[in-house]
C-alpha cells in the first residue's frame, strides 16, 4: 500500500505487549499510516471516546479486560464509533477463538506470531471493504453474467439466474468487498452454519451459475487461508 493511499488512515493499535505494539506501529507507519497506540482496553477507551479511528488492531490476550471483552463493548458504543473495523490478534490459533472474535464483529482475525506484511495487507483488504468499491450501485459485470447488487438479481446474458436467498446475501457481501478477500467465517457468520462449512456449499453452487469452468474459477476466486473473492471485469 502506498503512502498516498493510507497517509488519511488513523489506526489504533492496542496490545499490553510493548515489544510487539513498537514494531506494529513502526511498520505500519512506515506504511503511511497515522498510529496511535494503547497499552491496554481502558487506555484504548479513552482514545476511542476522543478521537475517531480507521480501523483497530486488538490483541485478545491482555491483563484485566482481555480483547473480546473490549470488542463486545465496541460493538455496543452508537454511531460510527461501535462500526469502527477491527483486526483481532491473538497467540490463540483455535478455531474457536477465532469464531468468538468474528461473532463478536472482528472484521478478521491474526494469529501471532505473523509477518508484518501479511497485517498491512488484512488492513488494506478491511479498509476497502469498509469503502466498498460498488458504492455506486451498478451492475457487476462477471463474463457473461451480471449481478445487480441492489436488486440481488443475477443474469447471463439477457436471462435471469435463480439465486436462493443464501446464495444472494453471499454474493452481496462479496461484490461489497469486490477484489478484496473476504474471510469465510465473516461469510459464515450470514448463514446457519458458523463453521462455514454452509459457505463452502454456497460457493459451488454460485460458481456453477457464473463460471464457464466451476472447477477452475475466474471470478469467484478462492484466497487460501483467508476465505473468497469476487473478481469481476
Amino acid at each position: 500500500m502506498s503512502a498516498t493511499q493510507a497517509d488519511q488512515r488513523h489506526l489504533l493499535v492496542i496490545d499490553d505487549d510493548d515489544r510487539i505494539r513498537a514494531l506494529i506501529k513502526e511498520y505500519l507507519v512506515r506504511a503511511g499510516f497515522r498510529i496511535s497506540v494503547a497499552a491496554d482496553a481502558a487506555a484504548a477507551r479513552k482514545l476511542v471516546e476522543q478521537l475517531a479511528f480507521d480501523l483497530l488492531v486488538l490483541d485478545v490476550m491482555m491483563p484485566g479486560e482481555d480483547g473480546f471483552a473490549f470488542a463486545r463493548w465496541l460493538r455496543g458504543r452508537p454511531g460510527e464509533t461501535g462500526r469502527t473495523p477491527m483486526l483481532i490478534l491473538t497467540a490463540r490459533g483455535l478455531p474457536d477463538d477465532r469464531i468468538t472474535g468474528l461473532s463478536l464483529g472482528a472484521d478478521d482475525y491474526l494469529a501471532k506470531p505473523f509477518e508484518p506484511q501479511e497485517l498491512a495487507l488484512r488492513i488494506e483488504a478491511i479498509l476497502r471493504r469498509a469503502a466498498p468499491r460498488n458504492a455506486g450501485g451498478g451492475r457487476i459485470q462477471l463474463g457473461r453474467c451480471s449481478f445487480d447488487p441492489a436488486r440481488g438479481e443475477l443474469w447471463r446474458g439477457d436471462l435471469p439466474v435463480r439465486l436462493t436467498e443464501g446464495e444472494t446475501q453471499l454474493l452481496r457481501q462479496l461484490a461489497g468487498a469486490a477484489n478484496a478477500p473476504v474471510d469465510r467465517f465473516e461469510l459464515a457468520r450470514q448463514t446457519a452454519e458458523a463453521a462455514g462449512r454452509a459457505v463452502d456449499i454456497q460457493v459451488t453452487r454460485l460458481r456453477r451459475k457464473i463460471e464457464d469452468d466451476p472447477k477452475n474459477p475466474r471470478y469467484l476466486q478462492t484466497v487460501r487461508g483467508i476465505g473468497y473473492m469476487l473478481a469481476p471485469d
